[in-house]
């Protein structure tokens, strides 16, 4: 018996031996198919894979060569595909677009349409992916011109669909284009579906859609459309030291173009007229408390909110055709009574 004990624990090490020998053979062949299999990839909708993705600009660069992967994704796209798969295919076109970007260049303002045609899908996630293969190309100026074509549908479904992923990439899209002045109609009919976006509680569609207005507000025919669209009464809750920095800068900025343009002598020739719950009362109106909510932003913790909350401070003590005409300001009489 004493000597089986010593027998018994020799074979056991000699088991674990094996045992451990041959999970390591195991990892490694695993391990030895995972790579292989990553360098196989050749399906388009493989490309999904960060890892595929990374092998094609690596491949692109080292051999200064067309992968011919965007075509390949251009192609599967051609056919017949479940709602999946499409929004998977676009998906990889956008990743595509901004990894190999020689190859994006060399794209056809055919495939930029087909790409176009996806925003009629029935799918929002197709809609989704569409807006932001649509944004990746935007960047290559080629293609800017065809692009803008698809800015009516755009605002189009910004404005009837209120789904919060489909307006960022919208408004995204819409920020990294030139506006052509052919698209102002479609803007003043959805002015008060982008004041909505602006007065929800998604910040990401929030400050993209005040980028937007903040650029509209500098068009003379858009202007009076954006002060007298309806807002609700707590719109000033977007001035709240609480709200988030980002957000603050993009608000403020917003407020500092409309009150330089309502301040603009062409816009102070005609006698314009607001209703009681528009933008212009909400900000400009005798009963307006903005001011209030600027002083307090004056020493938010953030320096960029603090010195856009002075410009805009600036901008209503001293209109445009006052700084003309005078080196000194006179303060308004709405507006920081206690500070005269």
């Amino acid at each position: 018996m004493g000597k089986s004990i010593p027998r018994y624990l020799a074979l056991l090490d000699i088991r674990k031996s094996v045992v451990s020998l041959a999970t390591g053979a195991g990892a490694i062949y695993l391990l030895y198919k995972a790579i292989r299999a990553g360098i196989k990839c050749q399906s388009p909708l493989c490309t999904n894979s960060p890892i595929c993705i990374a092998r094609l600009a690596i491949e692109r660069e080292r051999h200064g060569r067309d992968s011919g992967e965007l075509r390949r994704l251009f192609k599967s796209l051609e056919c017949k595909q479940d709602e999946y798969s499409k929004s998977m295919i676009l998906h990889s076109i956008t990743r595509c677009v901004y990894l190999l970007e020689a190859e994006a260049s060399s794209c056809t303002t055919d495939d930029i349409r087909l790409v176009g045609d996806m925003l009629d899908d029935k799918d929002n996630s197709v809609k989704i992916q569409a807006l932001n293969t649509l944004k990746a190309f935007s960047g290559i100026r080629k293609f800017r011109l065809k692009i803008q074509e698809h800015a009516i549908k755009v605002l189009e479904l910004i404005s009837t669909i209120w789904d919060t992923e489909l307006h960022v990439a919208g408004l995204r899209l819409l920020n990294n284009l030139p506006l052509p002045d052919y698209v102002h109609p479609q803007l003043r009919r959805v002015m008060p579906a982008l004041m909505e976006i602006l007065q929800s509680d998604y910040i990401l569609s929030q400050v993209q859609v005040v980028r937007l207005l903040s650029h509209l507000a500098q068009k003379n025919d858009l202007l009076y459309d954006i002060l007298n669209c309806q807002v609700h009464p707590d719109f000033l809750k977007l001035f709240q030291s609480s709200q988030p920095g980002s957000l603050l800068f993009e608000v403020l900025v917003f407020a500092e173009r409309l009150s330089e343009g309502r301040n603009s002598p062409h816009y102070r020739a005609v006698k314009w007229h607001y209703n009681e719950q528009s933008l212009h009362e909400a900000l400009f109106g005798n009963e307006s408390r903005l001011a209030d909510r600027l002083l307090a932003l004056v020493i938010h913790p953030e320096e960029e909110v603090q010195i856009q909350a002075c410009k805009v401070i600036v901008s209503l003590q001293c209109p445009q055709d006052l700084g003309a005409r005078s080196s000194s300001c006179h303060p308004s009489h709405s507006y920081f009574k206690s500070t005269e």
